[in-house]
């Protein structure tokens, strides 16, 4: 390992606190040092100077701004769901200062080490071009205090019993750094020990000195404290990870952290153990302090009445009454996370209920009873219908749309600010200029939108004006002036509107006020925070998946009559194409499926940890146990006709999360919009209101078909012809035939920049061609240079270039 660079014997972890001191901290002290150099430098030596006139702290405050502002490493907490906050603070980049780059990381860097075992999880990393630079702390995994990874294992204790000698496992656990555990033979937790803790195995695997093989028990210093050591925290959420592919494996852990809280959430019928403790881990599940009687539950807060007076604290969202007899606790209510999802507590208590220390009060976002719920436990069948499984599609029932199982809410935040402009103050209001009386139904006295108001794209959310620049006033313009004194005055709508394509209801509203001693940024007056709720049931377009790495998009939603069947009458929720389990080797899918199907039946839930190994036999136990086929399949009845399928279908209960790519936030459309001032060409992408583009390809495609007058129209009406556009659209309005388009303005980009060259080049066009009089002519086709061009050299001949 010495000569292995990558080997973590080799490579310390650098922690936020160290990065903090050493790059941002370090940076301002120097710099302050230098301005209290320079300082005295410049008093007399009479004077006497205190610190306070020496020591200016903002260069110090302006270095640690910038280190959390603009380093690779700083980011927003992912707090989409409660794992995928746990995962984002357990994350190792390679990259960042004093890093490596992403285009220099070479493939031994990104590679599994196997230095890496208990301390980084081989299975989570992302899949684009930081692939193997990102990783993920192990689950067992700590940092030394010199930032080496550690990982734990339990000793073992060699007993002579005449001329043998047994292996018995201690309970002494020992933290060792990746060179520490070089010179030890270590087997995995897997092996056969009895109830007394002796190794039963007379030969066992091990791992010795960075390779695996197999000998004597004899040899063995350590064991594995726990099979699910190796993995991290979302690849430790996979029912049968041993039994799917490692890419597929990866995908799943990464979606997880992607799924939306849902409003119904529900633990997974298949589950590994692990969904409790990551609930837990995140604090995101409310217990109770101490034993008593629930005296009052309502959404937003937990009474509890004491047995005996506490002496504890108010926490920061425990509150202690009564001389400490009473504890309220508050719940978080639908909170904003950073991807807009939402946060939002529920008690799970009643009034009179005797708790203990620990009980579980109120479940937090995506929980269901104190256990990590994503998802929904959904009836799926591996079969094809009408073709809509095609390239990964997904067939649902119409039942998860009535009965909302994968409904999420969403929560916008919109800001308005109110400055100090060049002209005069911005002023909040609901008296706007030129706008409708319907349009301010919604809006309160001040401007400010009212708290439960559904709205729409473009709707005003808070009124807003500002003063226009004071023109030549007209002779009426005076005389209005004259009467109505300052009303009259010119003033420009500023307001902040819904933007295009959101809707909602407004579930809060906010106002920041600089003369009430809230921080505000420069010149600014006022801030007003309104955040607009939606309500996303699940729709064609959406993307959903399981566990192992199986996602899709919906195709179609179909009604409930209409969906296949079985004899007993279930209907099934959800149709994924067989084809999609073959080439992906994901076949732990499967193994939920079946599992989770007998065990519903029974109304049982089973924990599978990670690499306990369930066999076949199992599950074909389980199966019959519960009265259903021991192959885990079943014959499905055509929901349209009642006709029974030709084969018997794989059926069960699979657990299905919605994810954050939600087709609402990416449908676009655009009439009319903004363009480029250089190309005069329409903007691009949703954000800036643009048209989409289209490339190469869908060029070609069209070419292919022939689509001439398509084609035409993308390079002219659609794009950069000024003037045939405004005509076409004229032409819309009035009813009457589009007239032949003209020139392009990046033609007459393409002439200007040859005239920065030095020609001078003018258009003669058999097109309308618009002259710099304004006057239209149509003319012969060729483009001349008109003037002779004189070089140092003296005058140039150009000849006429005609047939462009």
């Amino acid at each position: 390992w010495v000569d292995d660079i990558d080997h973590l014997a080799n490579r310390r972890l650098r922690r936020v606190g160290e990065l903090v001191s050493t790059n941002a901290f370090r940076v301002g002290l120097l710099r302050l040092e230098r301005s209290v150099k320079e300082k005295m430098s410049l008093i007399s030596p009479d004077d006497k100077p205190s610190p306070a006139t020496l020591v200016n702290a903002r260069p110090l405050i302006a270095s640690l701004n910038e280190f959390f502002r603009s380093n690779q490493l700083s980011t927003i907490l992912d707090n989409t769901n409660p794992l995928s906050e746990i995962d984002n603070l357990r994350r190792v980049s390679v990259l960042g200062q004093g890093g490596i780059s992403r285009e220099r990381a070479s493939f031994s860097i990104r590679d599994v080490n196997s230095s890496q075992y208990g301390r980084i999880d081989p299975v989570r990393t992302p899949e684009g071009p930081n692939i193997g630079l990102v990783t993920y702390l192990a689950l067992y995994a700590r940092v030394n205090e010199y930032g080496f990874m550690e990982t734990p294992y339990r000793k073992v204790e060699k007993i002579k019993k005449g001329r043998k000698t047994k292996i018995k496992v201690t309970d002494e656990i020992v933290y060792l750094t990746a060179d520490d555990e070089e010179e030890n033979h270590i087997t995995h937790s897997g092996i056969e020990i009895d109830r007394y803790g002796y190794i039963q195995d007379i030969r066992v695997p091990y791992r010795f000195q960075g390779s695996v093989s197999e000998g004597p028990v004899e040899n063995i210093d350590l064991i594995d404290v726990t099979a699910r050591q190796i993995i991290g925290a979302s690849a430790s959420l996979i029912p049968f990870l041993s039994h799917d592919e490692g890419n597929r494996a990866l995908m799943g852990s990464n979606m997880q952290c992607q799924a939306v809280p849902l409003v119904n959430p529900e633990s997974p019928v298949v589950g590994t153990g692990m969904e409790t403790k990551i609930a837990e881990g995140m604090e995101r599940v409310t217990r109770a302090r101490n034993a008593g009687v629930v005296e009052h539950v309502d959404a937003e807060k937990i009474v509890i009445k004491l047995e005996q007076q506490t002496k504890e604290k108010s926490a920061e969202e425990i509150e202690i009454i009564d001389n400490g007899r009473r504890e309220i606790y508050h719940l978080i209510k639908f909170k904003k996370t950073s991807h807009s999802t939402c946060y939002n507590q529920r008690a799970v208590v009643s009034v009179g209920q005797k708790i203990r220390r620990g009980t579980l009060l109120a479940d937090g976002p995506a929980i269901d009873q104190g256990e990590l719920s994503l998802g929904r436990n959904l009836v799926i069948a591996y079969t094809t219908f009408e073709g809509y499984g095609f390239e990964d599609a997904i067939l649902v029932s119409e039942r998860l749309v009535k009965e909302d199982l994968l409904t999420s809410i969403h929560i916008e935040e919109y800001n308005a600010e109110v400055v100090d402009t060049k002209l005069g103050p911005e002023e909040l209001t609901r008296d706007i200029p030129n706008v409708a009386e319907a349009e301010l139904a919604n809006l309160a006295e001040d401007g400010i939108v009212v708290i439960g108001a559904e709205v729409g794209p473009n709707d005003i959310l808070v009124g807003k004006i500002a003063p226009k620049g004071e023109t030549e006033l007209t002779a009426e313009e005076r005389l209005l002036r004259a009467i109505f004194g300052e009303k009259a005055r010119e003033v420009r709508d500023t307001s902040l509107r819904v933007p295009h394509g959101e809707r909602g209801i407004i579930v809060d509203v906010s106002i920041l006020d600089r003369e009430k001693g809230d921080e505000l940024g420069p010149g600014v007056f006022k801030k007003v925070i309104v955040k607009i709720a939606q309500i996303r049931k699940i729709t064609v377009g959406d993307k959903i998946a399981g566990r192992h790495g199986n996602k899709g998009v919906i195709a179609k939603i179909t009604p409930v009559a209409d969906m296949p069947y079985l004899a007993d009458g279930t209907i099934i929720d959800i149709i994924i194409s067989p084809l999609s389990v073959l080439s992906r080797m994901n076949l732990g899918q499967l193994l939920e499926t079946h599992l989770g199907w007998a065990l519903s039946k029974r109304g049982e839930k089973a924990a599978i940890p990670v690499f306990d190994r369930i066999g076949e036999e199992t599950i074909i136990k389980e199966l019959t146990a519960s009265g259903l086929p021991a192959n885990g399949k079943a014959r499905l009845f055509d929901g349209r006709t009642g006709k029974p399928f030709k084969e018997d279908t794989v059926v069960g209960i699979s657990y299905i999360l919605k994810l954050i790519h939600m087709v609402e936030d990416k449908t676009h459309a655009r009439s009319t919009g903004p363009y480029s001032l250089v190309t005069q060409q329409p903007l691009g992408g949703k954000a800036q209101m643009g048209g989409q583009r289209l490339g190469e390809m869908e060029v070609w495609a069209l070419e292919a078909h022939r689509a001439a007058y398509t084609l035409q129209e993308m390079l002219t009406i659609k794009s950069d012809d000024v003037l045939g556009r405004a005509r076409a659209f004229e032409a819309i309005v009035k009813g009457v035939d589009i007239p032949e388009a003209t020139v392009p303005e990046s033609f007459r980009v393409l002439i200007r920049e040859l005239n920065a060259l030095g020609l001078s080049i003018e258009a003669k066009g058999s097109k309308y061609i618009e002259r710099e009089n304004g006057e239209i002519s149509k003319e012969g086709e060729e483009l001349v240079a008109t003037k002779e061009l004189t070089s140092p050299k003296g005058p140039m001949e150009i000849k006429e270039v005609k047939g462009i």
